[in-house]
């Protein structure tokens, strides 16, 4: 009986508990609110870009800015246009540009980007960084991160938020926050699940076409980064993600919408 009351709890927590992401309105469980995990994202940022060699200035680094300006421009006027304004509450844009030779870039929740310089060759021009800019850009605006801290917790019992879960088992919570969001190094690499990828994935090719870049060049950018990584280890941005094949199928099918954002914006 005691099974049943509980297992019952549980599923009507889970159920009281799902959110939809934006503009998929798929449901994803959020027993952690963006309030709770914004401050600790930017703690954590801070800290990554204090032990970094950022190089924002540089030319790349600016290019690396001005994508990502247009694109948060473009995502907050669309947003808003559909009615998701306030998913956007206690955002702090952030884009900077690391000196590291790694294929990486990721973007926290509140919208703290980071793009590595070993990725620009792969990118090869502003349209490339904007394929990049828009997928990581995607993971904070569907809370992807979120998700995964909420599974955590449910998954360990821990379901009170994260305030209520550092009181009962603070060492874990952190855990679990650190794994949620994948810092588990200086380097502060994001892995999301292949589901999460695909997600981020059509709602960065929306992205960016928003901000006026052609989103024909998306599977374009994929096939040099599979090409890249042919002869050995995949970059860590390909590690956790799906096989190039399936995600370039992907885009190509969600194309004509895009290209319908694309010239929207164009005729602006």
């Amino acid at each position: 009986m005691l099974k049943k009351v509980v297992l019952l709890f549980v599923l009507g927590l889970f159920i009281y508990s799902c959110a939809r992401v934006p503009l998929t309105g798929r449901n994803q469980l959020s027993l952690v609110s963006n309030e709770e995990l914004l401050p600790l994202a930017y703690e954590q940022y801070e800290q990554v870009m204090a032990e970094s060699n950022v190089v924002t200035n540089t030319s790349d680094g600016q290019m690396v800015l001005r994508v990502g300006r247009r694109i948060a421009d473009a995502v907050e006027a669309y947003m808003k246009e559909q009615g998701y304004e306030k998913e956007l509450q206690g955002f702090a844009w952030e884009f900077n540009l690391i000196q590291e030779d790694i294929v990486n870039a990721w973007c926290m929740p509140g919208g703290k980007v980071a793009f590595y310089t070993g990725i620009i060759p792969i990118c090869q021009n502003e349209t490339g960084v904007a394929v990049v800019m828009g997928h990581e850009v995607a993971h904070a605006i569907a809370n992807h991160g979120r998700e995964r801290m909420s599974n955590g917790l449910m998954l360990n019992g821990l379901l009170g938020g994260v305030q209520v879960a550092m009181g009962q088992n603070p060492t874990l919570t952190q855990n679990l926050f650190l794994q949620a969001f994948g810092i588990g190094g200086q380097l502060g690499m994001l892995k999301f699940s292949r589901k999460h990828e695909l997600e981020a994935d059509q709602l960065g090719l929306n992205f960016m076409a928003l901000a006026g870049y052609d989103p024909r060049e998306a599977p374009e950018f994929w096939t040099r980064m599979s090409e890249g990584s042919s002869g050995g280890a995949p970059p860590e941005f390909l590690s956790t993600h799906p096989g190039p094949n399936r995600r370039i199928e992907q885009l190509n099918n969600q194309m004509p919408t895009a290209l319908e954002y694309y010239e929207r914006s164009r005729n602006r």
